[in-house]
């Protein structure tokens, strides 16, 4: 059956006009994703709030993130992926906008935490998941891919921006840059995304027949909620919350929010420590779509081992890297790190699918939100780490002990659920 239903075959499958314009959503919505780091020093300054107050609005941020991620699917099963996705960044670029006339601290939590939270929870990577399986049945492992990456291009594209605004022009002017890149895609969203091939009459990349539809379960919500509830009673889910609490802590909340900040302590630029990060965004699609690679040949449970390993070494050595200027051993820093962000994630997700059979993605939007609760837990402690002590040393060891469980918990993960679990997972592989 051609791909076109009714009429020849276009040039370029419109699927990939989607994925594109999925990507560009990413990184509009990835803005934000690389402004508090960058922005809490000025506004420190300017304020005097402590580096406290603004983790904490940055850590709400992350939490909402993760607990809104699970429910995503199910709003956009409602109201449709393009509705869904258009008024998502709109709430972000309303909240990063709006931060420009605060002038009390909860404000700060208003905009940086609750809206912008909601916002990008609304986008998180069960966005990148649906488009993928609604609009490909060739590819969708390279698809995936690139649209996971799509937060570490928007860190790399935005972060040096934000940067030279914030140093040379004010914080202000960042955030309504942030503002404006997620207002800017709303128009190719609703101009380009559509829910699924059958909308426009075509059948999804490489489908040769009209794919069966998937059979109504009830509410999508509930269904979320029930995988929770089943996962919940198997040992191997808590070991993957356990280690993906722990991996949200070590990028997003801890590198990823207070990593500038700590920078800027030793007296090192702003521009020159968002320039580093920046580079983490390029290592971590370099990362990402290694790890892929990877876990279609080992062991996911060895990577993970290793991947944490790696990371928590990196943080042991971190106190000692940073300086005023950029040298040999930061950069290293970097590139490793980069490598080790998000490449947790293919080797998680294969575990999911693994223990958990067809309701692996729902169960893996859960592992998810635990990883945004780690990362917003991580921001908080992280600024009251340094508001009591003056600098960040104890939170980069913390981090790196961490890391240390996190690897031994992957490792031992077991191969098959035990005679207990098995029995218990049975509703939830089904």
């Amino acid at each position: 059956m051609s791909q076109h239903l009714g009429s020849e075959s276009p040039r370029i499958h419109r699927a990939w006009i989607v994925a594109a314009v999925a990507f560009l959503a990413l990184v509009g919505a990835a803005g934000f994703r690389a402004a508090p780091s960058v922005l809490m020093v000025p506004i420190q300054d300017e304020f005097g709030w402590s580096r406290g107050v603004l983790s904490t609005a940055v850590g709400i941020n992350l939490l909402l993130f993760g607990l809104t991620a699970p429910f995503a699917a199910a709003l956009m099963e409602r109201f449709g992926i393009r509705t869904v996705t258009a008024c998502a960044l709109t709430v972000v670029a309303v909240g990063s906008g709006a931060s420009v006339f605060v002038t009390a601290q909860w404000q700060i939590v208003l905009t940086w935490g609750i809206l912008i939270g909601l916002g990008t929870g609304s986008m998180a990577l069960v966005f990148a998941a649906m488009v993928t399986d609604r609009w490909f049945v060739r590819r969708r492992g390279l698809v995936s891919g690139i649209l996971t990456a799509g937060s570490a291009t928007g860190q790399l594209i935005f972060l040096p921006v934000i940067a030279q605004l914030a140093t040379n022009v004010g914080w202000r002017a960042a955030s309504l840059v942030v503002a404006a890149g997620a207002l800017a895609v709303v128009p190719f969203v609703l101009a380009f995304l559509r829910n699924s091939p059958a909308e426009v009459g075509l059948l999804p990349y490489g489908a040769t027949s009209v794919p069966e539809p998937v059979a109504s379960q009830g509410n999508p919500a509930r269904r979320a909620i029930s995988a929770l509830v089943d996962a919940s009673r198997v040992r191997t889910f808590w070991a993957l919350v356990a280690g993906f609490a722990i991996c949200g802590a070590t990028t997003n909340g801890l590198i990823g929010v207070h990593f500038i900040p700590s920078a800027h302590d030793h007296g090192m630029p702003q521009t020159t420590a968002a320039g580093l990060l920046a580079v983490v965004g390029v290592f971590d699609i370099v990362g990402t779509i290694a790890s892929g690679w990877l876990t279609d040949r080992f062991d996911p449970r060895i990577l993970l081992g290793a991947y944490y390993a790696f990371r928590g070494a990196a943080l042991l050595f971190l106190p000692a890297l940073l300086s005023d200027s950029l040298h040999p051993s930061i950069a290293l820093f970097v590139v490793v790190y980069g490598l080790d962000w998000v490449a947790t994630v293919p080797p998680t997700i294969a575990l999911c699918r693994e223990v958990f059979g067809a309701r692996g993605p729902l169960v893996f939007g859960w592992v998810f939100a635990a990883h945004q609760i780690g990362a917003g837990i991580a921001s908080v402690v992280a600024g009251v780490v340094r508001d009591a002590t003056g600098q960040y040393t104890y939170a980069w060891f913390g981090a790196a002990a961490l890391c240390a469980v996190a690897a031994v918990i992957s490792v031992g993960i077991a191969r098959r659920p035990s005679d207990s679990d098995a029995d218990e997972s049975a509703p939830v592989a089904g």
